[in-house]
């Protein structure tokens, strides 16, 4: 019974997407940060993404992936411990308006309860764009976070765009 029970939960696992954003984020790296003798290692993982609706700026962000046992079969519960940081790349173009806290990137990080969300905002008084990075819970949230920040500035001959013009208000 056990056996059919995680063969169930591991092709339900493997069927589910792991992102949610318009592209999955790139790996740029990971880092052993706890060795396992015979099963895959605990690792830190960067990722870099691209804002899908603002060209010109790109996240980077690094988290934690279990090894060991639960690891490798893909049934691990991630801790919530996350880092971010955002930049302008290149000339700032909005695609299209955005709410305050409008999500911009989530990923699965547990079979069937976490969630890592990237969430964007607009200081209209310093014309910054607000990138905040967070897990969630379905019973309770975490109140581990990062918080980047990306000053829209002009690039070459392109001048800089208010990030209010782009608010859906």
């Amino acid at each position: 019974m056990l056996r059919i029970l995680l063969a169930a939960s591991l092709a339900l696992a493997a069927s589910l997407p792991t992102a949610q954003a318009s592209d999955d984020p790139e790996l740029i790296f990971k880092k052993s940060t706890v060795w396992k003798l015979l099963t895959p290692d605990h690792k830190l993982a960067t990722y870099a993404i691209d804002d899908p609706i603002i060209d010109g700026v790109a996240c980077h962000f690094t988290v934690p992936e279990k090894g060991g046992i639960s690891g490798m079969l893909g049934v691990a519960e991630e801790v919530s411990d996350v880092s971010l940081a955002c930049r302008q790349v290149g000339p700032v173009v909005f695609k299209e308006k955005f709410e305050q806290g409008d999500e911009m990137f989530r990923q699965r990080r547990s079979l069937f309860f976490k969630k890592t969300r990237i969430v964007r905002g607009c200081d209209k008084t310093r014309n910054v764009l607000v990138y905040l990075i967070y897990s969630d819970k379905l019973i309770e949230g975490s109140p581990k976070n990062s918080t980047s920040t990306v000053p829209i500035m002009p690039w070459g001959e392109h001048g800089a765009p208010r990030c209010e013009d782009w608010l859906d208000k």
